[in-house]
C-alpha cells in the first residue's frame, strides 16, 4: 500500500494528505505565522475513533481487512465560509484541528498561493525525501531467493 496520493489526484488532496503527515510543530508555526489570524469556527470538533485499515494480498491482488486504526477527524469553516476537513491517523486534536484550518485556508484564493508555496511544497518534498530514505534502508535487507536447477530435469 502507497502513502502517497495516487497520481490523478486532485490538488486538494495532495495538500490534505501532506498535512494529515505533517508534524504538529510545522502545522502549528504555519498558522502563527498568519496575519491576522483567521477566525473560524469549529463545526465538528475533533473527535477520536477507529477507521478499518484494508490490505491487498500480494500488494495488488484480493483485499483483506488488516485491522483498525486510531483516528482523529475535525470540521471548522473560516468566517469566509470555507469548509476544512482533516483526517489523521493517532489521538492529536490540536493537529486535526490545526489541519482542518489549514485546509480551509488553502481553499481562499487569496491565501492558497503562499500556502502551496511556504507549507505544502516543502512538506511534500520533505515527506519524499523521508519515504526514499526509508526505502534505501529496507532496500539492503531485501533477500532475493532463487531456485537452482538440479542436474536431473
Amino acid at each position: 500500500m502507497s502513502d502517497q496520493p495516487p497520481p490523478d489526484s486532485t490538488p486538494r488532496q495532495r495538500w490534505m494528505a501532506a498535512l494529515a503527515r505533517a508534524p504538529r510543530r510545522r502545522l502549528a508555526e504555519a498558522v502563527a505565522a498568519l496575519d491576522p489570524l483567521p477566525e473560524h469556527t469549529v463545526l465538528r470538533p475533533p473527535e477520536v475513533g477507529l477507521g478499518l485499515v484494508r490490505g491487498r494480498m500480494g500488494g495488488d491482488g484480493r483485499p483483506f481487512n488488516l485491522g483498525e486504526m486510531t483516528l482523529t477527524r475535525c470540521t471548522v469553516r473560516t468566517s469566509a465560509g470555507h469548509l476544512g476537513h482533516a483526517t489523521i491517523a493517532g489521538r492529536d486534536r490540536a493537529k486535526a484541528e490545526l489541519a482542518a484550518l489549514l485546509d480551509a485556508l488553502l481553499q481562499e484564493p487569496a491565501r492558497q498561493p503562499a500556502l502551496l508555496s511556504g507549507l505544502i511544497a516543502p512538506l511534500i518534498a520533505e515527506q519524499a525525501a523521508a519515504r526514499t530514505a526509508c526505502q534505501a534502508d529496507t532496500a539492503t535487507t531485501r533477500v532475493d531467493f532463487f531456485t537452482m536447477v538440479r542436474g536431473d530435469e
